[in-house]
């Protein structure tokens, strides 16, 4: 079997369990993935799935949507400020020695670049972007960025891109 069709089955089958997931513990467990995609720790489905099958199954109007929202931006704060906090207080060679944390050190290298580059403003910027979620958490903490100045521009991203996520995922269901 080629690379490509295991990736698609394992995203195939983690979306199913997702939906199983939040149709079963509902908000709640829409929290507390977010808690863990954001703190890096999830690595059973991919982020982008998470709010549009919260909006398709979980939400029916337009405040619920926004609940979706709201639950997804603070739940992935709380972890993506989890994992800031972890990588202030022990750094970079604690959080490399970690088994939880499976960031490689030559992507991290790569992503400290983008922080020492641009600055705090790449936070935002890479919570909005596809396979960078998250990934300029841990240059801030080592850099020990204010925690208010991370926590709001960690926010700012995440609201942008879940938003657009379930704008898209709205549209596609309406679309059918």
């Amino acid at each position: 079997m080629s690379k490509i069709k295991i990736v698609l089955a394992i995203v195939s089958t983690s979306t199913i369990f997702v939906q199983e997931f939040l149709s079963q513990y509902g908000y709640l467990a829409l929290f507390l993935v977010f808690v863990l995609e954001g703190a890096m720790l999830l690595y059973f489905a991919p982020s982008e799935s998470l709010v549009p099958i919260a909006v398709v199954f979980l939400a029916n109007s337009p405040a619920e949507y926004a609940l979706v929202i709201f639950i997804a931006v603070f739940g992935a704060t709380i972890g993506q400020y989890s994992l800031f906090l972890v990588a202030k207080r022990i750094g970079r060679e604690g959080l490399l020695k970690k088994k939880w944390f499976r960031v490689k050190e030559s992507h991290l290298e790569r992503f400290d670049g983008w922080f020492y580059q641009w600055g705090a403003i790449v936070i935002p910027i890479s919570n909005t972007m596809f396979f960078t979620r998250g990934m300029l958490t841990v240059p801030a903490g080592l850099a020990k960025m204010g925690d208010k100045k991370f926590i709001v521009l960690s926010a700012l991203g995440t609201l942008v891109f879940e938003t657009i996520l379930a704008v898209v995922a709205l549209k596609l269901v309406t679309l059918w």
